[in-house]
């Protein structure tokens, strides 16, 4: 029989399985079998390791070995001040599929793999909390009661200082404007573009969001092919437009960097024809496989807007980015800027000035980019493993960011093998969810909050989905055989 062990302080019965494994693996057994029976739900505190060390007789080392295995696999969350929870996300296990498709140690959650969005749990809470405090007590740093509308001079210092050193773009303090992220500035930009644009090329595939802006906006949209060498510089030229949105670091979905040649390429063609140049340094922090690429702003100011945020580096929901416009058109972004309204809080503003100044930001992006390239190759080498995926390629683009493009073999049914997925416990994006023009078909998988535990379970999932929705067997092995 289970030893049967009850916290007095949570009332938490840990029920020990007697067998030979360490002590610590029978504890990560034991509270992994607690979750998938639904005994500890979703947010529930678990003690201190502390306090349950004593409760059980072991040392504590084997109650946090314990907590840091279950924290990996995306069972548990731990944050400073609010001690170790169950996470939100996790659910009862559901019942093991055909042996053929049998599981390693399924997990006990739904897997979200929608990209574009961060590890939120990630955030350094407590680096961020001490700035806040240095702000709110400092009388040196006290926030101005009516901020300018080019944001907090201090964080615009900080920020021209990071473009200089990191993105190789040289400007001072006075060419940063601060904005609430990427959607923000393409809005400004398109409200200078709109009496005078003929239309915008946009990425094709591309981040719907910043186009649906522009159009919003009055803008024509013209949609421009994305290759394996980025955006297609003579399909620019074709297509009679006085502004051209792209993403030169990291393409988004296709993960394509722009080459040296189509730099060059785009930026004589906005000298040539007077145009501008909307920069999206997206994913430029989290580059894996190589240095990262200085930004095109870098290499011309003169017709190159160029637009970066914290969005992805530390949390959406801050709402914090910024904007460098060419000189000649500064003047005219910064009454844009301010007429949509008010900006970031003064108190983020300066709180991200801080957290900056101390070094701290950089040191959460050296830790941040060592964590999604250990996701990242987990997912990918998962994927090799096994035939199904394994026949469907290496994923497009270069080793960047926190989503990968993974083709499907020609003809299926993208949104039927999505909606397998779903019914497996995964929640992916069909390619076409950012396409104008059809595209072949392709899943868009965001592995920035993908345990790499979970990567075997997720690679299993698609194989199965393919199994099930391949227009012929045939198709699965257009790559070859195994």
């Amino acid at each position: 029989m289970p030893a049967d062990r009850t916290n007095r302080a949570t009332a938490l019965l840990i029920e020990l399985p007697e067998d030979t494994r360490p002590m610590h693996e029978r504890l990560t057994s034991a509270i992994r079998t607690a979750i998938a029976r639904g005994r500890l739900t979703p947010g529930h505190l678990l003690p201190s390791s502390r306090t349950l060390a004593a409760e059980l007789g072991c040392s504590r080392w084997v109650v946090n070995e314990a907590y840091v295995q279950l924290a990996a696999e995306g069972h548990l969350e731990t944050r400073q001040g609010s001690g170790t929870r169950i996470a939100a996300y996790t659910t009862a296990r559901t019942e093991p599929s055909r042996a053929e498709f049998a599981d390693p140690e399924p997990p006990t959650s739904h897997v979200d793999l929608r990209p574009g969005a961060p590890d939120v749990n990630g955030f350094p809470a407590a680096a961020w909390l001490r700035s806040l405090h240095h702000v709110l007590t400092d009388p040196a740093w006290s926030p101005p009661v009516f901020p300018p509308p080019a944001g907090a001079p201090r964080l615009r210092q900080t920020v021209a200082a990071y473009l200089r050193r990191a993105r190789g773009i040289l400007v001072d303090s006075d060419d940063v404007i601060i904005t609430c992220g990427t959607s923000h500035g393409i809005a400004a930009v398109a409200r200078t573009l709109t009496p005078v644009a003929l239309g915008v090329a946009v990425e094709d595939p591309g981040w719907a969001r910043l186009r649906e802006v522009a159009a919003a906006a009055g803008l024509r949209i013209e949609p421009v092919t994305v290759d394996a060498k980025g955006i297609d510089v003579a399909a620019v030229r074709r297509a009679d437009v006085a502004a051209a949105i792209c993403a030169p670091a990291h393409q988004f979905p296709t993960g394509a960097l722009l080459s040296p040649e189509r730099r060059r390429a785009l930026l004589t063609w906005a000298t040539e024809a007077s145009a501008i140049i909307v920069e999206d340094d997206y994913d430029a922090e989290f580059r894996y496989d190589g240095r990262p690429v200085g930004a095109l702003a870098g290499l011309s100011r003169d017709h190159v807007v160029y637009l970066g945020s914290a969005s992805k580096t530390l949390h959406p929901g801050l709402r914090l980015g910024w904007l460098v416009p060419p000189p000649a058109r500064r003047r005219a972004l910064l009454a844009a800027v301010e007429a949509a309204g008010a900006g970031p809080s003064i108190l983020d503003q300066l709180t991200f000035a801080h957290f900056m100044e101390t070094g701290a930001y950089d040191r959460h992006l050296r830790q941040t980019r060592k964590t999604y390239r250990l996701r990242r190759n987990a997912l990918v080498t998962a994927l090799q493993r096994h035939n199904v995926t394994r026949r469907l390629g290496a994923p497009q683009g270069i080793a960047a960011g926190l989503h990968l493009t993974l083709p499907l073999p020609p003809k299926s049914d993208e949104h039927a093998v999505v909606a397998r997925l779903a019914d497996l416990g995964v929640t992916a994006i069909p390619l076409s969810r950012y396409t104008i023009r059809p595209q072949p078909p392709a899943l868009v998988l965001g592995y920035g909050r993908l345990a790499p535990p979970r990567a075997e379970w997720v690679a299993m999932q698609i194989a199965k989905a393919l199994h099930a929705h391949s227009p012929s067997s045939s198709d699965l092995s257009w790559h070859g055989s195994t």
